[in-house]
């Protein structure tokens, strides 16, 4: 027995929280009756389970993929606009993955994509506190009070941000180039920290993601993970210790 979106997670369909969102959509049927509430436990050998009115099939074989996003594509599997996503960038990857949090439209760097939903989860998790770090070239060159104020955390519309790791790695012209490491996962967070203190980014790139790095990946380019990787990222985002 397991729970129904732990189930739908493992099967590709969705995140684990896209697939809580689901349930609580009502598009979930169990044994032809419709399932509006989490937790509820099923036997995936015996239960017929739909999303839609579509029968859910086996998990698919867990696939786990690094990304170097360029600008000009959004994070997510289908755009309403018609924008160009991340996941037409990958070819003849049989599974259906998803991207593991976001990067902005303008954004480029480090992007997992598995269809590992409770990898998913815990990457995302707040507790867990995944570290990612950006390379930002801002407008202007920040003193050392702004930079440590970014360090210390500053008060954004949502609240303040937390504890960051910020310096500044060198000038190019008159703008500066800031590393900074946060491991919060808000809406354009380093880009509006950054305009906080007066130095709007110019261009942002995401350089790792816990023991991810981007390494000699070009923009549009990807690499399947192997299983020492795997299992550092795992290791890295406690799934081993995650409660369903």
């Amino acid at each position: 027995m397991e729970r129904l979106q732990k189930f739908l997670a493992r099967t590709g369909m969705a995140s684990r929280r896209h697939s809580e969102e689901i349930i609580a959509q009502g598009r979930v049927r169990v044994n032809g009756k419709t399932v509006a509430v989490q937790g509820l436990k099923i036997d995936p050998f015996k239960d017929r389970i739909e999303v839609d009115g579509k029968p859910v099939g086996r998990p698919e074989k867990k696939i786990y993929i690094v990304l170097n996003k360029p600008p000009g594509y959004v994070t997510t599997v289908q755009d309403p606009r018609g924008r160009r996503k991340v996941t037409d960038l990958l070819k003849n990857i049989k599974q259906r993955v998803y991207p593991v949090g976001r990067l902005d439209y303008d954004t480029e760097g480090l992007l997992l994509l598995t269809n590992d939903g409770d990898l998913a989860y815990a990457m995302t998790h707040p507790s867990h506190e995944i570290p990612k770090t950006y390379l930002a070239r801002v407008r202007g060159v920040p003193a050392g009070c702004k930079l440590k104020d970014l360090a210390g955390g500053v008060v954004l519309d949502d609240g303040p941000t937390a504890p960051a790791k910020v310096r500044l790695l060198g000038e190019k012209g008159d703008d500066g180039l800031l590393e900074i490491t946060i491991h919060e996962g808000r809406n354009r967070q380093v880009r509006r920290m950054c305009e906080h203190i007066g130095h709007p980014v110019l261009a942002l790139r995401r350089v790792s993601v816990g023991p991810l790095t981007i390494g000699g990946l070009k923009p549009g380019e990807y690499r399947i993970l192997g299983f020492k990787e795997v299992s550092r990222l795992k290791k890295a985002a406690k799934v081993s210790d995650y409660q369903d």
